[in-house]
């Protein structure tokens, strides 16, 4: 198994271990899931608002689907590029269903249970940042952490969340000014 890189970041699993897992060996999945689970529940707590709960269950459902998938993967994309993907489906998938059970919607504009920590040092801003973006509404949310923090192209993200490129770049707006505001508390 090839180590992380200095960036902490996980290099591309070895194209044989690719091959074990997608014919079927267990062991080869479960170091494929020890080197991409970090950076992949990382990427979970920020889509759903620093929720650690919330971010184990769909990191669990990313991991399920990329078992299930991984016969299909042809590696065209690079594998942590495809288990990118396949976390914000998971993510998506499990956000329609809530609308669905909840059926209602959440006001875009509300800013009101967005309270600003201590700001005297840099600790402090960094958790104020953090706290801010997870009381973002989900889609301005969604958009902000994968533009600023992941670093997708307004026209990538329309593509994986199925909107007009508008609407991204709408949500992206949105949000930074829901955190400017909420940063200047």
């Amino acid at each position: 198994m090839s180590p992380a890189r200095q960036d902490g970041r996980p290099r591309e699993p070895l194209p044989e271990l690719i091959e074990r897992a997608r014919a079927g060996d267990t062991d080869a999945f479960e170091l494929l899931y020890r080197e991409h689970s970090p950076r992949v529940f990382a990427l979970c707590l920020r889509l759903t608002g620093g929720d650690r709960i919330e971010a184990t269950m769909l990191l669990q459902d990313a991991f399920i689907s990329a078992w299930r998938a991984l016969p299909g993967f042809r590696g065209d994309a690079p594998f942590t590029t495809w288990m990118h993907r396949l976390t914000v489906n998971a993510m998506l998938q499990n956000a329609r269903g809530t609308r669905r059970r909840e059926a209602r919607v959440l006001p875009m504009d509300d800013t009101t249970s967005t309270t600003a920590a201590s700001r005297g040092t840099d600790a402090g801003l960094v958790m104020d940042l953090e706290n801010a973006i997870a009381r973002l509404p989900e889609g301005a949310r969604t958009a902000f952490v994968l533009h600023h923090i992941e670093g997708y192209q307004h026209q990538e993200i329309a593509k994986q969340l199925g909107i007009a490129v508008g609407t991204v770049k709408a949500q992206v707006h949105r949000a930074r000014g829901l955190l400017i505001k909420a940063l200047e508390r």
